[in-house]
């Protein structure tokens, strides 16, 4: 298992995989996986978390499912920019997830994604109760949702390096 970086994530994603992203929370992990064409996010059930090596096998099993080929967890920077205990916790999870698996990980800005995805879920008219049980998940598909949107904007701006043509 290797952090890459975003620009290096297309070659790592192989035909027919899917991309995961995570919203790590104290007491659940958020999942969300792709479609096959990096397009969309879809929101997967909450891994509600216990210890460590319950919380891994649980997630590398979805994973396995899901056809993952490559994962995306959110890094809770601070506003200022400065990475905090929060953002601490997430390196750490996937330092450890890296004894356990081969799959790259790429971090990525989560600042105000569970804000976003709690505004979605009250648009939605969910209850505060509700909410409560979707909104990591929830954040995880807008942190993956941002990674496939930077993904595709990636992929335009190499096609227009290659063809300054196809620029209009």
């Amino acid at each position: 298992m290797a952090v890459i970086t975003i620009e290096q994530l297309p070659a790592r994603l192989a035909n027919g995989t899917t991309l995961a992203g995570l919203d790590l929370g104290d007491k659940t992990i958020g999942v969300a996986v792709s479609d096959r064409g990096f397009s969309f996010a879809h929101p997967r059930p909450v891994i509600m978390r216990r210890k460590f090596s319950l919380d891994a096998a649980v997630l590398l099993a979805l994973l396995k499912k899901e056809n993952v080929g490559a994962v995306a967890i959110g890094l809770p920077i601070n506003m200022d920019g400065s990475e905090g205990p929060r953002a601490q916790k997430s390196r750490a999870f996937v330092r450890n997830m890296a004894q356990l698996s081969d799959l790259p990980f790429v971090f990525w800005d989560e600042r105000l994604s569970t804000v976003a995805a709690e505004r979605t879920l009250i648009e939605m008219d969910f209850s505060r109760a509700k909410r409560a049980g979707k909104i990591d998940s929830a954040a995880a598909a807008f942190i993956l949702q941002g990674v496939l949107d930077r993904l595709q904007s990636l992929d335009a701006a190499a096609r227009t390096e290659s063809d300054p043509s196809s620029a209009a």
